[in-house]
């Protein structure tokens, strides 16, 4: 998942969250029905409430029949279509299928059209507008329908700005917003034309970063506070995506009451932020011991996070769960980094044909949106195999297994490489694992001579190096390195993986500022 997906895939996992201004309390608005029912209002009443957790807990058959209960007896109350817009966001995002996106896409406008004739005093009708467009700009994302997302989060961002003037007091703008102020420094080269043609979009991290902890320390004021969760995972996923603050991002969502083993989304948002942050061991145990039951929507992506995990410790096991991956997966994305995982692990354990077999199979299963997809057809279409020492060292530094990963590095040497490719990046693995072992001094040695042997060629491991000096010296406190690294990552314009990087070398620019 893209670092901008992602994090606005976590703002949207949990509901609105109430906001703080400077200067003011959290206001939490409750929108009594008028006297009449022929204009809509908003209200989440208990029965709203229920059926929004059973959105958010994938309990999409609880949650209609609670929308349905909720029609009956609030024939008024327009938070139906807000908390039905959440079951077709994560039904599409999860499946990515492209019958069902077309099936439930009239939905959309129909959803929009209901709101818009809804109470025009109230501070929900405008955010609802903004929340629902950016709940569907996130799905075209995954589609590729990028100018009309664009759209949407221009327009959803006016509604924001336009609500927060008229009530500067209501609670839920201050989350989208954060995250709309924070990201839009961080868009990557290839989509900045959208930024400045289609959009309004203006922020930096620092500003977005300081609206949400106005919430959070709300949420450590008020522990009963019903949105804590939401805004805990928002905060948990600015700082890991945008910030470069691993060790932040896991102390947030351990101090959060999201409990990874109430529902699925807690977990999928528990061992995802654990495997970013070198806590394997704790990622394989909440994805085993996962919530599971008919009640609750498939979630395919479990099983290729469960292959990377124990692939990551280099166990016997992994292939099992990549292949059910490939066998309940539907979808779009990751298929083919599912057969090169699948290809390394028997590289590793044997046997050997089935490493070719699914080489070959990369070529002809799934497509080239995602980058590690892109990557595993390129190497697929060369026929390039890892040099099995060094994949083992880069599966353990993966998974947080530093010393381990040293270890194998050190026991090779410089004329055990058999390619070009294979020594440059033998000299980014040492850098990598330096630099988590906090010897900053070895890191930068070898991240130097990595971008030396590798500034020109196609490979990743150049910018990637640079933009880990950056985060070196931004530690240190030295503006100006972090700065002139940040750029050069910039400047290097590897053929793999150039889009993530470029927008954390984005967003280190924007820290910076």
């Amino acid at each position: 998942m893209k670092p901008l997906h992602a994090l606005l895939f976590g703002c949207l996992l949990l509901a609105s969250a109430p906001d703080a201004r400077a200067g003011q309390s959290l206001v939490w608005h409750h929108t009594a029905p008028p006297a009449t029912e022929e204009i809509g209002y908003f209200e989440w009443s208990p029965l709203a409430r229920q059926a929004y957790r059973a959105a958010i807990e994938l309990r999409f058959r609880d949650c209609q029949l609670l929308c349905d209960l909720l029609r009956a007896e609030e024939p008024g109350n327009l938070m139906v279509h807000h908390v039905e817009n959440y079951v077709d966001f994560l039904t599409i995002y999860i499946d990515e299928r492209a019958d069902e996106y077309a099936a439930r896409k009239p939905n959309y406008s129909q959803r929009l059209a209901a709101i818009e004739a809804g109470d025009d005093s109230s501070p929900w009708k405008r955010f609802l507008l903004a929340d629902i467009r950016l709940q569907w700009a996130l799905v075209k994302f995954k589609f590729e329908e990028y100018t009309s997302a664009f759209f949407d989060i221009n327009k959803a961002f006016k509604l924001l700005v336009e609500n927060d003037a008229l009530h500067p007091g209501f609670a839920p703008n201050k989350k989208d917003l954060a995250i709309l102020h924070a990201a839009v420094g961080t868009v990557p080269e290839g989509f900045q034309w959208a930024i400045e043609w289609l959009t309004s979009l203006e922020g930096t991290y620092a500003q977005g970063k300081n609206e949400l902890e106005q919430v959070v320390r709300y949420c450590q004021q008020h522990p009963d506070f019903i949105y804590a969760q939401e805004v805990y995972v928002l905060y948990t996923y600015l700082l890991l995506h945008l910030g470069n603050d691993r060790k932040g991002a896991w102390q947030v969502i351990r101090r959060s009451d999201l409990d990874p083993k109430a529902h699925p989304l807690a977990a999928f948002v528990w061992a995802n932020v654990a495997m970013r942050t070198g806590h394997n061991d704790e990622a394989i145990r909440i994805l085993q011991q996962r919530p599971r039951g008919s009640q609750y929507h498939p979630f395919p992506y479990f099983e290729f996070m469960l292959g990377n995990a124990l692939l990551h410790k280099l166990h016997p096991a992994a292939d099992v769960h990549f292949k059910n991956y490939l066998r309940q997966f539907k979808g779009r994305n990751f298929i083919k980094e599912a057969h090169q995982k699948l290809a390394w692990h028997y590289l590793i354990h044997g046997p050997r044909h089935l490493v070719s077999y699914h080489m070959q199979r990369i070529l002809v299963e799934g497509e080239k949106q995602a980058d590690t997809d892109l990557s595993a057809w390129r190497a697929a279409k060369a026929g390039e195999l890892p040099f099995v020492p060094l994949l083992k060292a880069r599966l353990l530094f993966d998974g947080g297994y530093y010393q381990r990963a040293l270890d194998m590095l050190l026991a090779m040497e410089p004329a055990d490489m058999p390619t070009k490719r294979d020594y440059i990046e033998y000299l980014y693995r040492l850098g990598r694992v330096y630099q988590e072992l906090g010897l900053d001094k070895e890191a930068l040695y070898y991240f130097r001579r990595t971008i030396e042997r590798g500034r020109n060629e196609p490979w990743y491991f150049a910018c990637r190096a640079a933009l880990e000096m950056g985060h070196i010296y931004e530690k240190q406190g030295d503006v100006a390195r972090a700065r002139a690294h940040f750029e050069l990552c910039l400047s290097i314009r590897p053929q793999e993986h150039r889009l993530g990087l470029y927008q954390h070398a984005k967003a280190g620019l924007n820290r910076l500022k």
